[in-house]
């Protein structure tokens, strides 16, 4: 990912397999939430620099979803997030998961993620680094 365009719409993909069916034949509500944690760390990863990987880590303080349509076996699966808004400590992620034949809506997710300096495993701020690479507002 080009670090100019950390701030758009990353995406994931995934194939359903058979460890995330549940007993209703469809995909379990957890698999979603997995799959919403999976896409933000793999965004994170790719549109940071190796110095912010080092010096912050994330936590998850609040999860919201919304769960729209199954999904089956074998579905190919993109779980699309982008960066919301951005307070002192306090990060809002939004996450699509969407089957990828027909880009129809699964699940929708807010998140907010709290980051942590890496030395000291405290909740942190963010420096302006961050929040311009991510284009989030300054707030």
């Amino acid at each position: 990912m080009n670090p100019n365009q950390a701030h758009e719409r990353y995406e994931l993909k995934v194939i359903v397999n058979e460890s995330d069916i549940d007993q209703l034949g469809h995909v379990g509500n957890i698999v979603y939430l997995r799959w919403v944690q999976e896409a933000a760390i793999a965004h994170w990863r790719a549109a940071a620099t190796p110095t912010q990987q080092a010096e912050l880590l994330w936590v998850v303080i609040r999860h919201e979803i919304d769960y729209k349509r199954s999904a089956v076996l074998g579905d190919e699966i993109v779980a699309r997030t982008w960066v919301g808004e951005a307070k002192a400590n306090l990060f809002e992620r939004h996450t699509e998961i969407l089957r990828a034949h027909d880009r129809k809506q699964l699940a929708l997710a807010r998140t907010m993620w709290c980051p942590i300096n890496a030395q000291t495993g405290k909740p942190t701020r963010v420096g302006e680094d961050v929040r311009e690479r991510f284009s989030v507002s300054s707030a």
